[in-house]
């Protein structure tokens, strides 16, 4: 085989699995969302985050990884959108956002 198929092969096996591991981490976002606003008593709308950035980071151990931003939105009251984030160091969740300031026993829900 020449240099160039063989490369090309390695290219798109890298590309595939790279995106397989964004839909596995895709999917870990979506349900710390979830049960982030389920314990707030929030509606989790849309049932979906949005990839909001991508960079490389380091973890504890000091090693590279990719850090995945991803944003969604929800309801305190069912009458309107608000933004939250969630924040993704590998597979691990680093960070998440969902700015609510209201108690739960002044949210009312529709």
């Amino acid at each position: 085989m020449p240099v160039v198929e063989i490369a090309s092969i390695l290219v798109l096996g890298t590309i595939a699995a790279l995106w397989l591991d964004s839909i596995k981490v895709r999917e870990t976002a979506v349900h710390a969302a979830k049960v982030a606003c389920a314990a707030e008593g929030l509606q989790f709308l849309d049932d979906t985050v949005a990839i909001a950035g991508l960079k490389l980071a380091r973890d504890e151990g000091g090693y590279l990884k990719l850090q995945r931003t991803y944003d969604f939105e929800y309801s305190d009251t069912g009458n309107n959108r608000l933004k939250g984030s969630v924040i993704m160091l590998g597979r691990r969740v680093l960070i998440l956002n969902v700015g609510s300031d209201i108690p739960p026993e002044g949210r009312v829900l529709h």
